[in-house]
C-alpha cells in the first residue's frame, strides 16, 4: 500500500511539471500565408475653388499701448459693422482674425512707442459679395487672398478621388493576380488616404487702390484658381 501511494505521487508530481512545462513553451506560430502581393494606387481629381478667403487689415501706431489699442478697436469696430449687413451663412461669413499689440524699442533698448495690428476675415462662396464689402469697407486694407474648396465640395472631390483610386487597386490587383498565374485574389488590409493641394493665401498690396472710386466700382479683383485633391490606397492581397 506505502508503494502504490508512492506511485500515486511520484504521476501527480510528473502530471503537474507537465503542465507547467507546457504553460511555458511557446504558443505555436501560425505558418506565414503565401502567395501575398502589397500593392498602392492613386488618383487626383481637379476641381475649381469656391471659397474665398479674404483677410483686411491695419497697422497703428503711437506713445503708449491704450491709444494704439483704441484706434484698432475704431477701425475693426467700423468695418465689423460694415461688414455684418452683408453677412450671410455659407455666402459671406464674417469673423475677426488676431488682434494685438507690441512695443517698439530705441536704440537704447527703452520703450519707445507701441504699435499693434488688427485682422477682419470674409470668407464664402458668394465671391461678388465678399469682394464688393471689403471694397466698401474704408477702415482696413485688404492684405490676403486665399482660395480652397467648401466642406461639402471637398467632400464629393475627395470621395470621387477614393473611387477612383479603389477602382485602380482592384483592377491592379487582379491583372498582377492573373500575371502570376492565379485565378483571383482576397483583400487582406487595406488603407485609404486623401490630401489636398492648394495655393496659398497671396498678398494684395494694391487691392484697395479703388478707395476713390464709386462704392458700386469697388471690389477686389480675385480669380479662383484650381484645386488637387488626391487620394491614396494601400493594401494586401492574398493570390489564390
Amino acid at each position: 500500500m506505502p508503494r502504490m501511494i508512492k506511485i500515486i505521487a511520484a504521476y501527480a508530481l510528473y502530471t503537474a511539471s507537465a503542465a507547467i512545462f507546457a504553460q511555458n513553451l511557446p504558443a505555436p506560430q501560425p505558418a506565414p500565408a503565401a502567395n501575398l502581393l502589397q500593392l498602392s494606387t492613386s488618383a487626383t481629381v481637379e476641381v475649381a475653388q469656391d471659397w474665398l478667403t479674404l483677410t483686411l487689415s491695419t497697422t497703428k501706431e503711437a506713445a503708449d499701448a491704450p491709444s494704439v489699442q483704441a484706434q484698432l478697436t475704431q477701425a475693426l469696430d467700423a468695418a465689423l459693422a460694415q461688414a455684418r449687413r452683408q453677412a450671410q451663412p455659407g455666402q459671406m461669413e464674417v469673423r475677426t482674425g488676431p488682434f494685438g499689440l507690441s512695443p517698439r524699442y530705441g536704440k537704447d533698448g527703452k520703450i519707445n512707442g507701441w504699435q499693434g495690428r488688427a485682422e477682419l476675415v470674409l470668407a464664402g462662396r458668394d465671391f461678388a459679395r465678399i469682394t464688393g464689402t471689403a471694397g466698401q469697407i474704408q477702415t482696413l486694407s485688404v492684405s490676403a487672398v486665399g482660395f480652397s474648396l467648401a466642406p461639402e465640395s471637398r467632400t464629393k472631390a475627395e470621395n470621387a478621388a477614393q473611387a477612383q483610386a479603389v477602382t485602380r487597386f482592384q483592377e491592379r490587383a487582379a491583372t498582377l493576380a492573373q500575371a502570376f498565374g492565379f485565378g483571383g485574389y482576397t483583400l487582406r488590409s487595406v488603407a485609404v488616404h486623401t490630401s489636398g493641394q492648394y495655393p496659398a493665401p497671396q498678398p494684395r498690396m494694391l487691392a484697395m487702390a479703388t478707395k476713390t472710386a464709386p462704392l458700386e466700382d469697388a471690389a477686389v479683383p480675385v480669380e479662383a484658381g484650381k484645386a488637387q485633391v488626391s487620394a491614396q490606397v494601400s493594401g494586401e492581397v492574398q493570390m489564390r
